[in-house]
């Protein structure tokens, strides 16, 4: 072996992820001490509640009550973070861990998407690593797939199903012919939703994810604050019907482009061919697209949370970190990465799926195309289906390729009209 003294963990947060690094490291620990060249021990751990049953024994750990004493302590050679959130304890926690020359081990995305060029910063200061592979889709090793399997590309883009729930309730949704608010409540009595899902199907944790995977690939500071994010609440079966019909599934895509006018980053529901990759990634499974040009398409697929997952990849990089391989968090020194502006997505062109709720009365089709036509937007197709009981006639319009600056000005053009019983819902197609 090249070490004989063990690498001591200080493993900070005991939830599901967390007391599946325990297990990990003890099922595995004969594999993983080879692999790593030396033994990786948990040495010292911190968590709200000493005395809760967690179904491990942590009798032969360290406790600290005081999280920040343990990443301060000599008893540990890098610190764990397993505890979530963008600021607070998290937060404090990676700028001691940091700040006393102790190594990085993080899966906490929503910290690294508002402060991960600060705390790259204090990694590259202590000449020290920084690792996050579980921060994004779990156990897929797209965070090093990205930074150092395709290290020698330009990429051209990176788009992906980057939330597990909301993929669930859209692909449930899509095989039952159920409701959004119906499946959901599945989903958080199984366990694949939590109780306030706002972040997950608002699609803030898929943003989170997103930012961090775009800086990786283009050599950009991370701009969270620069995503239009819109999450899956509004998405109906008839949506999912519909969609079905025209040949299409919907997913919620995170895409990220990096152009001459800036930083084009967005989450929103699409509609992907059934022919994509992307249309069979069902469940709460996860799948991340990136285009190098020499490497050409990569595909990347599995699960993007659990226990298992997400421990193996905290464990993958602290055996990267026991073997002296790493380099700059986010693949070159910060002071290295672009600060690229916000793409204009107006520019941008394509087709879109525009879904109405509208009166039943003469004309309603007719000022809707005129709208279209002023904004100098093409019909595709028109799907009208027959009015409810409630008087409303859900009519499907899609358009042939547009620049969505267009699709703006036909929709602000309607939004003064009564003949719309609700807000038009908008999703652009993967072409």
């Amino acid at each position: 072996m090249k070490y004989q003294r063990p690498m001591r963990v200080g493993l900070v947060g005991l939830g599901t992820v967390g007391t599946g690094v325990v297990r990990l490291l003890e099922t595995n620990r004969e594999l993983i001490s080879r692999r790593a060249g030396r033994p990786i021990e948990i040495s010292a751990i911190s968590a709200r509640d000493r005395t809760k049953d967690r179904g491990i024994d942590i009798s032969g750990f360290q406790w600290f009550d005081n999280m920040n004493d343990l990443a301060r302590s000599d008893a540990v050679d890098i610190v764990v973070e397993l505890i979530g959130g963008s600021d607070g304890p998290a937060l404090s926690l990676a700028q001691t861990a940091l700040g006393a020359g102790k190594p990085l081990v993080t899966a906490n995305k929503a910290m690294l998407a508002h402060h991960g060029m600060d705390l790259a910063r204090l990694a590259e200061q202590a000449a020290i690593p920084l690792k996050y592979e579980a921060a994004v889709a779990g156990g897929i090793p797209v965070i090093k797939g990205l930074r150092e399997g395709a290290a020698a590309n330009e990429i051209a883009h990176v788009y992906g199903i980057l939330n597990g729930t909301c993929n669930y309730i859209l692909t449930t949704m899509e095989k039952a012919g159920r409701d959004f608010g119906d499946v959901l409540k599945e989903a958080q009595a199984l366990g694949f939703a939590e109780a306030d899902p706002t972040f997950d199907i608002d699609g803030i944790d898929a943003a989170h994810k997103l930012s961090i995977l775009a800086s990786l690939a283009f050599g950009t500071q991370i701009d969270f604050d620069s995503i239009d994010i819109t999450g899956i609440r509004d998405v109906t079966a008839d949506d999912i019907r519909e969609a079905a019909g025209l040949g299409y599934k919907i997913r919620l895509v995170g895409v990220a482009e990096n152009g001459e006018d800036g930083l084009f980053q967005r989450v929103h529901p699409m509609l992907v061919p059934v022919g994509h990759p992307l249309a069979h990634v069902d469940g709460s499974l996860n799948a991340v697209v990136a285009k190098g040009n020499f490497v050409g398409s990569l595909f990347f697929q599995g699960a993007g949370a659990g226990e298992g997952p997400t421990a193996s990849a905290v464990v993958a990089d602290l055996i990267d970190v026991a073997r002296d391989e790493y380099g700059d968090p986010f693949a070159m020194q910060v002071a290295q990465l672009a600060q690229q502006p916000k793409a204009d997505s107006g520019k941008r062109a394509g087709r879109t799926y525009l879904r109405f709720i509208v009166q039943d009365r003469r004309g309603v089709l007719a000022e809707i195309a005129a709208a279209m036509r002023d904004a100098g937007v093409s019909i595709e197709s028109v799907i009208q289906r027959g009015a409810q009981q409630d008087g409303s006639v859900l009519l499907i319009i899609v358009t042939h390729h547009s620049a969505e600056s267009a699709i703006r000005q036909t929709l602000d053009a309607l939004s003064g009209s009564d003949a719309l019983i609700a807000a038009p819902m908008v999703m652009h197609i993967l072409d």
